[in-house]
């Protein structure tokens, strides 16, 4: 019989839901609200603030903050807009119905969030022999933006932590490999003309169509090439356009156009390659006919987010750990990207484990199933168990 979601965290996930922390807004009432609770129970915490002050991290220690090793529990508290999606309730406000629970970020990420300060008075009750390390980030959903300024923080310290746990939505189950995401924004700028005369004019739409084609192309040799390990959804290196827009009417050579694009890269692959050969064609094969028209076309490229693919080390302390707690048998592969190879690569090891379906996530009327709350409930008390003196 599946055990029972408690309502400490229940409470806390409709507590977090409350705040509007969507990437484009301030997470500070909600670092507050957090340092308010911790400091309600005797924990001291750090804030690593953003460089504009709008947003902060949050470093809180259960047990001997000088002790090394440790563990880290790691979640990201910005969630994607919900503009222009069909919610049938306030996505900020928790409501709970048949079996789950919805609202802006229940599945990713603040219900493992959530779930784990709810169980701070439980941490507390016991001496620890490796602490427990929390580590609320802000902007992963924008580019994984706020962890790297706190694995300096980490890094900085003198008895680094020996593992990360990262609390993407996995059904709790363990994953220790997922690609890599890699965003950018491409502007063209060409010359205005009246569109009959095609000759005196740069469009700028026409040199982004074939832009995007070239990708289109590159993308169909990724399928080709496939994935070696036999582990991923897709298997192979994605690549795709997301956004695009330009021009005024249809009578006038657009000036500008812009495009944003992404690719995922499996681990194991050269994750420059995809951009450098793009950037390669649009100068050696788009500029140069633009600019025997207009000497001021040009292509512009930026990259808007970049973080890399995902593969846990052999003998990954973090992934037997996590397999021992969920009592699975085996690690999962994921296409999507996470705050895990930055935590790796930063010598940390890592693993992520949390609650929820990712296909629940960014999506009108997300949720949460309230057995998978109950199913993390158990992996850190099973936690708890295995760090007690």
């Amino acid at each position: 019989m599946a055990q029972a979601a408690h309502k400490n965290s229940l409470d806390m996930i409709e507590r977090l839901i409350g705040f509007d922390t969507v990437s484009k807004r301030s997470n500070l009432e909600l670092i507050a609200f957090v340092e308010d609770w911790l400091r309600g129970h005797g924990v001291a915490s750090e804030r690593i603030v953003s460089a504009d002050g709008r947003k902060a991290n949050l470093w809180a220690t259960l047990g001997d903050a000088n002790a090394g090793g440790g563990v880290i529990l790691s979640g990201h508290s910005d969630v994607v807009p919900v503009d222009g999606q069909d919610w049938s309730s306030d996505p900020f406000r928790a409501v709970v119905r048949d079996g789950r629970l919805y609202g802006r970020g229940s599945c990713d990420m603040k219900s493992f969030l959530a779930i784990a300060l709810a169980m701070v008075p439980d941490f507390l009750k016991h001496p620890l022999r490796a602490p427990v390390h929390f580590a609320i980030s802000y902007d992963e959903e924008v580019g994984c933006l706020g962890v790297r300024p706190m694995l300096q923080h980490i890094a900085a310290r003198l008895n680094a932590p020996a593992l990360a746990i990262i609390g993407e939505p996995t059904n709790m189950q363990v994953v220790n490999a997922h690609k890599s995401i890699h965003v950018h924004e491409t502007s063209v700028e060409g010359l205005e003309a009246h569109s009959s005369a095609t000759h005196k004019g740069v469009s700028a739409i026409m040199a982004a169509a074939k832009m995007i084609a070239f990708l289109d192309g590159m993308g169909a040799e990724m399928r080709q090439r496939g994935d070696a390990s036999g582990r991923f959804d897709p298997p192979y290196d994605s690549v795709q356009v997301g956004e695009i827009a330009g021009g005024e009417a249809v009578n006038i050579i657009p000036r500008h156009c812009r495009f944003a694009w992404e690719y995922r890269t499996l681990p194991g692959s050269d994750e420059a390659e995809i951009l450098r050969r793009f950037r390669e064609y649009a100068e050696e094969e788009v500029l140069p006919p633009m600019r025997r028209v207009s000497d001021s076309a040009a292509i512009e490229t930026e990259v808007i987010a970049d973080v890399p693919a995902f593969s846990a080390g052999e003998n990954s302390p973090a992934e037997a750990l996590a397999l021992r707690l969920s009592g699975g048998n085996r690690s999962h592969a994921v296409a999507y990207a996470s705050e895990a190879g930055l935590f790796e690569n930063a010598g940390i090891s890592a693993v992520v484990c949390g609650p929820g379906d990712i296909m629940q996530a960014h999506r009108p009327d997300e949720f949460i199933a309230l057995e998978q709350v109950a199913a993390c409930e158990l992996f850190l008390q099973r936690l708890l168990e295995h760090l007690r003196a």
